[in-house]
């Protein structure tokens, strides 16, 4: 650690800145007046004038020419020039002693001997310190570490350096020198030679030379020439070992004795001050200057230097002794010679119209201080700085020192341009605590010079002060700113830059006793005066009429105690003897020919001279000091008789006493008790005479009328509060109310106003009930939170809103009542009669969500963890019941894993959907499992395990059950015999279902109308609708609903195909309408190829349906509509219905199939019967048709046979239908078809009649018939039967038997 630097600087707090409106603005006395309480306490203040006043800088910059002072930094600090001095000293002592001093090193740094030497003074003396051992404490007072033999150093450079020097102050060094006596008692015992020397001695101290003399002054022996040295002074002569401290060498340069080193350190220093620099600048060249020195010293560019930056450093270099920085300030420049930085009446500057309105501005510096509320209006001389602006150009670290105002008058500083300008100010109540620090700090300097600080050279760091208890602060003032000075305000600073600034003094009312004391203490320093006192209070007497009321009153004070001294002053040199008096007119002198020779004051009262000293006079209070005449020589000279003063004071006094009167009435008032206090009335009445005399304006004057606007204000106020419409604006642009405290402290106000109000009762009495509603309020905020307090906090809130005040309660209450209505909720969801289903997670959320937002009371928070809790449990069953419910991504679990999660839910009290869901899907799989128990129990059927597995479906059931995996088996396998047995009957594209082919048709003859459906669906949709497996088609609904047996419906089928083959055959009887009939699928008109359906014996157009592959093939054909399937052999469907029955499961399709296989198989037993019997009958026929000479004779037994014969042959055509309407292909179908082809057997027609159209081969069933139209009845017959071929009907026209017949008969 080596030794402490100075500390960085800390900047003292800012002094009041002042921004005035332009009301404000119009008038800078009274404005002053206004901000004198605060900024006064500061001692400074800056003031910004409005934005838009921008006054022309009206300065003549080319005539503008001046000599700055130069200012070394290190100089002006005290305790720095302090330690300068020593070292200056020090210096020359060992200059004259022939050495050159060197400052020694320590720890790499300078070595601080003024701190050194000032130690070691401190801790007795370096005996004492060597004595007792003190070097090493010494070393950490001065910040050194220990622990490195530091201590060693100090002493060894403090006895080679200062301890010389201390001898040399204390004395010791200078012996007594031997006197001529001495010497020549010694000398009688030499010899002639000496005796010789002697007399040349004796010559020599006749001249005071000494030169001729070698023996040493101590010892008084010449012995040991080499060591004796010659004082380059006197010639004197000194052994080196014999001074003190003994040289240890012979000096190598001029050596100075004791006793002219004690001659010539002796001597006065000369008193510091600036010197003036060689150079004369223009304002443009100093701006040069000053620029280049400030970007070169930061190396930046002027503008981005900080201000605290440059506050710091400059803090820095005037506190150290090493770094030597030398700047150069323009000041004290005269604007009269070079003209004001502001417009001036007459001025060289031409103004512009717009700024004329500068020249007349109270905030011009040259008006200012001859305006009429400044009391120097009445200083007859032009003062240059006081009434007369001063010019300052400044650079960067130029500074100005601490010191007051002359005559502690106020000053006022523009700064017109340029870079900012960094003020400190104190108080005018600390100017003696400055003082006495400054003094105890640097007491060297005020030795030499008392008046130190009114040379304006001296400067110390305000943390210095401020750490003594000083007040300091601060403030950078910016161009177009003001900065104000206070009465005895000390102030410094510097520039921070070039810039331009201009100042002034003014003096106002207040100032008049701070005016008197200056001179009083001036004449203690002897410090001379810049103007006369009592001469400006005699000229403002001797206009006692046109005087201000309030000026009069202070200078009518001021001249009692003026005329109280002289009075004094005078009685006591009359007593002295001074007889001789005369008139003297001292205002006609200049200020420098009137002072007091003894205490430098400008005398204008009177004064004492002497005829032995011509134009030397001294005031009163020195008349002792004037000469050693007798008292009786003196002349007292006197400007105006006691007799004179009187009438003077007398007429100022009668200016004054109207206002004084008025005055007195007010303070009284002012200051009257509570019960003495009068209507605000009296003061309205006070203020109205105040207009009508046309008092000035003062700090009574505005303290009278301040305190009446705050009493009409505080009326109003309370008048407001008392009906409920009082607001205080706040910082925003809504009215926000009173505070309680504000309140409270307005009824404070109310009763310490000076004059009485009549709410001020009325406003108590509100205040006390809304204490009343506070307290209330508190103990039931202190109160738990309670949700039964709802109706309470209502009701306190509904009183709290009738006063409108801002309650802080309020907010809490309503806080208090959220929480409690949240309670409320929280109760009412909770409660299972208001809600049965308990306590959802949407409520839970909604409730959460509100509680929120509440302000934190133990209360909620204890149930809005509960919530948190429950809802975080919920929501914890909820997902696991969720992921149970929808297991899409995994294996379903088992019913025992949902069981038992089921049993975590019981006991919360919420209502969980998912979890009733879960709980409802785990008894939906119980009833599940229950009813698949109960189906393995019994044979069961599609429909029962198509529900089952529907039911399974539909509900989503997401467990594992062990029973499902065998229904989807046992499903899958029904499904791919249903696929088997459809691909075995059902033709491609076919409209029927399996169940439609199986079972017999109960209505016969909508097949057609049902294919028409079918067809324009599939033409619609483009596609066959799939019939899904887990859902019964709605044949099957309607099979199983059907009450009727198989065999009813085998017989209705049979009945109805009956009922439609007659009405088949019946449209196409000759009778008919061949017109409107319809026929074929297409239902239109027959033409040209026909096929006729041999199962429902309607007719098709050949183009229109499939006709037979092979027409000779005698092969029953069937029409679309009558052609269901394809016909399976009877092994196919055995094998069908054996694979069915192993799967265990009853179908319709299953029952229909065995229906169908019994119907077939006794069918066939049917079939066989008939065709044996049938080829019974016609071998019986050809036997009879052996014995033809019978045949007459057994007529009637042929009758027989042929009944017999045609009723077979109706059987076998009944036989032929039935095994048509079978979806099985047999055998026997074919041969039936094969009888009916042949016909029945021959018998005697001749007495049977058959219509022309009615030949035995229309009996015969026909593949294809053609048609032919008669001409005249429009009736249709079969080409075959009327034996009319097709070119011939298309060539000619037919008419048919009938209408051939009649036609005849009628041409007969």
């Amino acid at each position: 650690m080596t030794q402490r630097g100075p500390a960085e600087f800390t900047p003292p707090p800012e002094c009041p800145v002042f921004e005035p409106s332009w009301e404000e603005f119009a008038d800078p006395f009274a404005f002053i007046n206004k901000i004198r309480p605060i900024a006064e306490k500061t001692g400074i203040c800056k003031v910004r004038p409005p934005p838009d006043w921008q006054p022309p800088f009206a300065c003549d910059v080319d005539r503008l020419h001046f000599t700055p002072r130069i200012q070394r930094l290190n100089e002006l600090e005290a305790q720095t020039r302090v330690k300068l001095n020593f070292l200056d000293q020090i210096a020359k002592f060992w200059e004259l002693q022939g050495c050159t001093l060197k400052i020694p090193h320590v720890e790499q740094k300078i070595l601080d001997l003024y701190q050194l030497n000032k130690l070691v003074a401190e801790e007795g003396g370096f005996d004492l310190v060597c004595r007792e051992r003190r070097w090493t404490k010494i070393a950490m007072t001065m910040g050194f570490a220990p622990g490195k033999a530091v201590g060693s150093h100090l002493r060894a450079h403090y006895e080679r350096v200062l301890y010389p020097y201390h001898l040399f102050q204390s004395g010791t060094n200078l012996l007594v020198s031997l006197t001529y006596k001495h010497i020549r008692s010694i000398y009688h015992t030499l010899s002639i030679k000496l005796s010789a020397v002697m007399q040349k001695f004796w010559v020599r101290s006749e001249h005071l030379t000494f030169v001729d003399l070698y023996v040493c002054l101590v010892c008084g022996k010449g012995n040991d020439e080499d060591r004796l040295l010659l004082c380059d002074g006197c010639d004197d002569s000194y052994h080196t070992f014999c001074l003190i401290p003994p040289l240890s060498d012979v000096p190598r340069g001029d050596w100075r004795c004791p006793k002219c080193l004690a001659q010539e350190c002796s001597k006065p220093q000369e008193a510091f001050g600036f010197e003036q620099a060689c150079r004369d600048y223009s304002l443009k060249s100093f701006g040069e200057m000053a620029d280049s020195f400030k970007s070169d010293y930061f190396n930046m560019p002027v503008h981005m230097v900080p201000t605290e930056l440059v506050e710091k450093e400059f803090w820095r270099l005037v506190g150290t002794v090493e770094e030597d920085v030398t700047v150069e300030y323009g000041a004290d420049i005269a604007s009269k010679e070079f003209g004001s930085g502001f417009p001036i009446k007459g001025g060289k500057f031409k103004v512009a119209p717009h700024d004329e309105k500068y020249l007349r501005c109270g905030w011009n510096l040259n008006n200012m201080a001859m305006m009429t509320p400044s009391v120097l209006t009445h200083v007859t001389a032009d003062i240059c700085g006081m009434t007369l602006p001063w010019l300052y150009v400044g650079m960067c670290f130029s500074s100005f020192c601490w010191h007051i105002e002359d005559h502690w008058s106020y000053s006022i500083n523009y700064l017109h341009w340029g870079e900012p300008k960094t003020w400190y100010g104190a108080p005018g109540f600390a100017a003696e605590q400055l003082e006495a620090v400054m003094n105890k700090l640097a007491p060297e300097l005020f030795e030499s010079q008392p008046d130190l600080l009114h040379q304006l050279v001296t400067i110390m760091n305000p943390n210095t002060l401020m750490a003594h208890g000083v007040p300091i602060y601060r403030t950078n003032q910016c161009a177009g700113e003001f900065v104000i000075t206070f009465p005895r305000s000390y102030h410094s600073g510097f520039n921070q830059g070039f810039n331009f600034a201009e100042a002034v003094n003014f003096c106002t009312v207040d100032w008049m006793p701070l005016g008197r004391q200056c001179v009083d203490h001036y004449r203690l320093l002897h410090r001379y005066c810049v103007f006369s006192h009592d001469e400006m209070v005699c000229n403002m007497a001797m206009k006692a009429d046109s005087l201000d009321v309030v000026l009069a009153s202070a200078v009518q004070k001021d001249m009692q105690l003026m005329n109280k001294d002289e009075r004094e002053l005078r009685d006591k040199v009359c007593k002295m003897g001074v007889v001789r008096c005369e008139l003297f007119e001292y205002n006609l002198l200049a200020d420098d020919e009137r002072q007091c020779v003894k205490c430098r004051t400008t005398c204008y009262l009177s004064a004492l001279t002497c005829p032995c000293r011509p134009g030397v006079q001294v005031c009163l209070h020195h008349a002792h000091d004037l000469c050693s005449c007798p008292v009786s020589n003196y002349t007292l000279n006197y400007r105006f008789t006691l007799d004179d003063l009187y009438p003077m004071m007398n007429a100022v006094r009668q200016r004054a006493e109207s206002y004084d009167e008025w005055a007195s009435r007010v303070t009284e008032f002012m200051e009257a008790k509570l019960d003495k206090k009068r209507n605000v009335t009296v003061f309205r009445v006070l203020l109205e005479e105040s207009d009508e005399k046309s008092f000035p304006e003062n700090d009574l004057l505005r303290q009278l009328r301040l305190v009446t606007q705050d009493a009409e204000k505080c009326s109003s106020v309370a008048q407001q509060l008392l009906n409920g419409k009082r607001y205080r604006t706040g910082g925003g642009n809504s009215p926000n109310q009173l505070t309680v405290e504000e309140m409270r402290s307005f009824v404070r106000q109310l009763y310490n106003l000076p004059c009485c109000l009549t709410q001020a009762p009325l406003l108590k009495e509100l205040l006390n009930s809304i204490e009343d509603f506070q307290q209330h309020s508190e103990k039931l905020l202190s109160d738990e939170v309670n949700a039964d307090s709802v109706s309470e906090i209502e009701s306190l809130l509904e009183e709290g809103s009738q006063f409108d005040v801002c309650l802080p309660e309020l907010p809490l209450l309503r806080e208090r009542l959220e929480q409690a209505r949240w309670l409320a909720g929280v109760q009412q969801a909770e409660n299972l009669v208001s809600n049965p289903c308990g306590l959802s997670l949407d409520s839970m959320r909604r409730l959460i969500d509100r509680g929120v937002g509440l302000t934190p009371h133990p209360s909620t928070e204890r149930t809005m963890a509960r919530l948190q809790e429950l809802l975080t449990i919920s929501e914890e069953l909820e997902e696991k019941a969720q992921a149970l419910l929808k297991a899409r991504w995994g294996p379903p679990e088992s019913l025992e894993t949902l069981s038992s999660m089921l049993t975590q839910v019981d006991g919360v009290p919420a209502y969980l959907p998912n979890c009733l869901l879960l709980q409802d899907t785990v008894n939906r799989a119980k009833e599940w499992l229950q009813e698949a128990e109960d189906l393995q129990v019994e044979y069961s059927t599609l429909y029962e395990l198509c529900s089952l597995y529907a039911f399974y479906k539909a509900h989503a059931i997401p467990v594992r059950l062990e029973p499902l995996d065998q229904l989807e088996v046992l499903v899958s396998e029904v499904q791919a015999w249903k696929e088997s047995a459809a691909k075995t009957f059902l033709i491609k594209n076919s409209h029927f279902t399996l169940l439609e082919v199986l079972c017999p048709r109960w209505e016969v003859g909508s097949s057609l109308k049902k294919m028409r459906k079918m067809k324009g669906e599939c033409m619609s949709s483009g596609k066959k609708k799939l019939v899904k497996l887990d859902s019964m088609s709605d044949v099957e609904r309607a099979l199983s609903d059907s009450k009727d047996s198989a065999s009813a419906v085998r017989l209705k089928e049979l009945e109805s195909l009956c009922a439609l083959r007659a009405a088949n055959e019946s449209k196409l009887l000759p009778t008919a309408d061949c017109a409107s009939l319809k026929v074929c699928v297409c239902q239109k008109p027959p033409m040209g190829a026909m096929l006729q359906c041999e199962l429902c014996r309607d007719a098709f157009h050949s183009v229109c349906v499939r006709r037979p592959s092979d027409p000779l093939d005698p092969e029953a054909w069937l029409c679309p509509l009558c052609l269901r399937s394809t016909k399976p052999s009877l092994a196919k469907i055995q094998t069908l219905l054996a694979s069915l029955q192993r799967i265990r499961v009853r179908l319709p399709e299953g029952d229909a199939l065995r229906y169908m296989i019994e119907c077939t198989v006794s069918w066939q037993r049917r079939a066989r019967e008939v065709i044996d019997s049938y080829d019974h009958s016609l071998t019986s026929q050809d036997c009879r048709g052996a014995s033809p000479t019978q045949s007459h004779r057994t007529t009637g037994h042929k009758r027989k046979v042929r009944h017999y014969i045609t009723d077979c042959y109706s059987e076998v055509e009944e036989l032929m239908v039935e095994g048509l309407l079978l979806q099985v292909s047999v055998p026997e179908t074919q041969q039936l078809y094969r009888l009916l082809l042949s016909g029945p057997p021959t018998t005697d027609t001749s007495h049977t009649e058959h219509p022309p159209y009615l030949t035995p081969k229309h009996s015969s069933p026909q593949r294809e018939v053609y048609w032919v139209q008669c001409d005249c009845c429009n009736r249709w017959f079969h080409m075959i039967c009327v034996g009319v071929s097709a070119e011939l009907a298309a060539e000619e026209d037919y008419m048919c038997v009938t209408c051939s017949t009649t036609n005849t008969g009628r041409r007969k």
